[in-house]
């Protein structure tokens, strides 16, 4: 029983090390986007300069930004929730919460997500959508495929929340969320 505790406590640290390394990398395009539009402005209002391009490269940005990083964002509890309530019940409750919370509401809708969004990235894959606009970024596919991306990596961050309750539930200590960072 302690090796199916210990692989469960690994997986989880898995998951946590991974949406970790990812929401860490793709933070930097924040300032990436704050540079890219500072440019595109100063091009267009100085020098009378524009491509579609380089403005549709903020917009891929923004989206890899949201997609990627929002398991990180649960990982580290960035969502809305309601806090007042759940910060102030006892660990045993925040488990239950948090078990339940994912079970029945997060993992469900990932899954959704996922399966809804199959057809709609396999089909831009398959004519390897680009823009639309003359000039504009080829790969529309390619960011596309982020929605699925993201499923995936919130169904990996809902499990490691899941395992980190159940091994509370069940008296066993794991290692907590925040310390879990590789």
């Amino acid at each position: 029983m302690v090796g199916v505790v210990q692989f469960f406590e690994r997986l989880a640290q898995w998951f946590d090390a991974i949406n970790e390394w990812l929401g860490r990398a793709v933070s930097w395009l924040s300032l990436s986007m704050v540079l890219v539009t500072f440019t595109v402005v100063i091009l267009r209002y100085a020098f009378d300069l524009g491509w579609i391009w380089l403005q549709e490269s903020v917009t891929f940005m923004h989206a890899a930004l949201f997609l990627v990083g929002t398991a990180y964002t649960l990982k580290h509890q960035g969502h809305v929730r309601v806090d007042i309530f759940f910060r102030r019940f006892p660990p045993m409750t925040r488990a239950w919460v948090d078990l339940l919370g994912s079970l029945l509401l997060l993992l469900p809708v990932c899954i959704f997500i996922f399966v809804a969004s199959w057809d709609y990235v396999s089909q831009s894959w398959a004519m390897r959508e680009g823009s639309r606009e003359a000039g504009g970024l080829d790969g529309v596919y390619l960011l596309k495929s982020l929605i699925l991306a993201m499923a995936v990596l919130l169904v990996m961050q809902g499990l490691s929340i899941v395992i980190r309750a159940l091994l509370q539930l069940t008296g066993r200590s794991p290692l907590p969320a925040d310390e879990a960072k590789s």
